[in-house]
């Protein structure tokens, strides 16, 4: 991928929208295109963080492993997204994540030294820059809000409800049960119980990977009423937590 292509690319993103075409210009030519096979790493945890990505197709998971070596799906990343480019503004920064190709995937690799640099060169685009990376903190802190205080069933519903908005009533989970399960904060055989749940409430129907929601007014009331413990559907939905 040439320059101009990635050149191309950026300037699609919400976070380069704001960089005048000579500074694109000068993003693109530092930045590198990186292909990934499924199951192949981009970088561990605690590696140096010395550039970040613009993911432009496929898929990357961003984890962490815990002393006895369990994972924790922190976010999941889709094309069209950039991540790790908060930690251009720290010092020595570090990956506090490990990420992971969950498909093939290919992504543009931006030199994070050189951003800074370039945005310290203008006070406006570093404001600007800091406004958009403040509205998508606020948006981490109220999903670590809502992983806190509701319950598995209620991270469940409001996930169905959140994809089938974009749906039309019918969607195909677009990941693994198991990394679906670790981002909801939940174990896998408790997603599968909470799933059989809402399939003989007869909220919802699933067929191998397809979810079609059948009854979106209760399934939509779960998911707003369960984290302060009161749902229409009774308490057997909080045993599965």
């Amino acid at each position: 991928m040439n320059c101009q292509q990635i050149r191309t690319l950026l300037e699609r993103n919400l976070l380069f929208q704001r960089l005048s075409p000579a500074q694109l210009d000068r993003v693109a030519r530092l930045a590198v295109t990186v292909s990934l096979d499924e199951g192949e790493s981009l970088f561990e945890q605690q590696d140096a963080a010395d550039r970040f990505y613009l993911l432009i197709s496929g898929q990357v998971k961003l984890y962490r492993l815990s002393p006895n070596g369990g994972e924790k799906v922190i976010e999941v990343v889709n094309a069209g997204a950039t991540f790790a480019e908060a930690l251009m503004f720290m010092e020595r920064p570090t990956y506090p994540v490990g990420a992971q190709a969950m498909a093939p995937t290919t992504l543009v690799s931006i030199d994070a030294r050189d951003f800074v640099g370039m945005l310290k060169e203008s006070v406006d685009t570093l404001l600007m820059l800091a406004a958009d990376l403040s509205t998508r903190l606020h948006g981490l802190l109220r999903e670590l809000n809502d992983l806190s205080l509701h319950s598995g069933t209620c991270r469940v519903a409001t996930y169905f409800m959140e994809h089938e908005a974009a749906a039309d009533g019918h969607f195909n989970l677009d990941l693994p049960k198991q990394v679906l399960a670790s981002r909801l904060s939940i174990k896998p055989e408790t997603l599968s119980r909470i799933m059989r749940s809402l399939c003989n409430a007869g909220l919802i129907e699933v067929e191998g990977s397809r979810v079609t929601i059948v009854d979106r007014e209760h399934l939509a009331d779960l998911a707003e009423q369960c984290g302060a413990g009161e749902t229409s559907l009774g308490s057997t939905f909080y045993q599965t937590q």
